[in-house]
């Protein structure tokens, strides 16, 4: 399809969006909306033709921007952030395996239908154990910026039970997909943490299930048992070098990224950078959602995305790619917060940034959001360049 089609597409797409989401999505709370999508995912990864038709739309709307970040040569630079495609909860690791084990059962929906039609994906976060997560509602929306709140707390079949889903349909996996590993909440040990996050590591690698990139997540914010995330400086490098160490134990080139909170002050996101950079960490993710109190009980936190999560976003960015320009270090920072349209991810290009994750992007856009952005941003670029042009005429 020619350039213009594919625009003139998009366009529609992007009208019939907003109208599908203002019919269906807005049309109920933010919980029953994620409910009823989880339910639509799981439908449609098990319809024979649904992938391919993904891949068609794909084609048809996407255009082929190759980035090289994080050690990696992507198709596109905007990757779905972990959050979306990550599975059930489980009580216990026997209901987990078993469910996991059950070829008529889907305990990851989105895992075959979201990569085919929006390209790069992080699959999880995915504890070593199973969570059931949070009780109760855990999904806001807020409207007025653009914005999405969740306290879901991690809820996830586990990496043993995940490894083993992944791994029996591995033939049928994306081309682009990374797994997010979370440190497990609670777990103040250092070293049952490196357990913990080793075995993790392990149980995808032995089911055969390679991603093109591994992402270590130092902070969750939503869970009632580690409300404030972890301590981030004290245990980073152990826990990177434990993972990097591993991966090359098997000589395998995968690289490691890892994802930070926003709010931190700038020497500890200087002293991070420079972490990352003696351990070989290839790409740091700025930021997961910014903590704030839930909607539902101003005791309880709950991590904000989406327009509010932007500026704290953008601040954290702008410090770590301080310190990569200072100091020379080869950390590649990838944004993430707020890329809602065209202008947000200029603000991040104009920072030096090559490549961004989104989420609530997808709430406000539509499936079809990563496209849209990026048919802005190009018309964005296309005008900047008109009215420089007739300037300097």
């Amino acid at each position: 399809m020619s350039a213009g089609g594919k625009a003139a597409l998009l366009h529609a797409i992007a009208g019939a969006s907003q109208m599908l989401n203002r019919a269906i999505i807005f049309r109920r709370s933010a919980q029953e909306s994620h409910d009823a999508v989880l339910r639509l995912l799981r439908l449609l990864d098990g319809l024979p033709l649904s992938a391919a038709i993904a891949s068609a739309l794909h084609r048809s709307t996407f255009s082929d921007r190759p980035t090289e970040v994080g050690g990696l040569s992507l198709s596109h630079r905007l990757i779905l952030a972990a959050g979306l495609v990550k599975g059930e909860g489980f009580a216990d690791e026997g209901q987990a395996l078993g469910a996991a084990s059950d070829r008529r059962r889907n305990i990851m929906p989105g895992w075959r239908v979201i990569p085919a039609l929006v390209g790069p994906v992080e699959f999880g976060s995915f504890t070593r154990h199973p969570r059931l997560g949070n009780m109760g509602k855990t999904v806001w929306r807020h409207e007025d910026t653009r914005s999405t709140q969740n306290r879901v707390g991690l809820r996830n079949p586990g990496a043993r039970a995940a490894a083993r889903f992944l791994g029996d349909r591995r033939h049928k996996l994306p081309n682009e997909f990374g797994i997010n590993i979370a440190v497990s909440p609670g777990v103040e040990d250092s070293d049952q943490q490196r357990r913990d996050v080793l075995e993790s590591l392990s149980f995808f690698l032995d089911a055969g299930v390679h991603p093109r990139w591994f992402t270590l997540n130092l902070s969750c914010p939503n869970t009632d048992d580690d409300p404030l995330g972890h301590q981030l400086e004290s245990e980073t490098k152990k826990l990177c070098g434990a993972i990097i160490e591993r991966l090359g134990r098997q000589d395998l080139d995968i690289p490691l990224w890892v994802k930070i909170s926003p709010g931190l002050a700038t020497e500890q996101y200087q002293t991070l950078m420079r972490l990352f950079d003696e351990v070989g960490v290839k790409a740091v993710i700025a930021t997961n959602t910014l903590a704030k109190p839930s909607p539902s009980d101003r005791g309880l936190q709950a991590g904000v995305g989406g327009g509010d999560l932007l500026p704290a976003s953008l601040d954290a960015v702008g410090h770590l790619l301080a310190e990569k320009s200072r100091t020379g270090i080869s950390v590649d920072v990838i944004a993430c917060g707020g890329i809602l349209d065209g202008a947000s991810l200029r603000e991040y290009e104009r920072l030096g940034v090559k490549a961004a994750q989104y989420w609530s992007a997808l709430v406000y856009r539509g499936l079809f959001a990563a496209a849209i952005i990026e048919s802005e941003l190009a018309e964005y670029d296309y005008e900047y360049e008109t009215v420089q042009r007739e300037s300097l005429a």
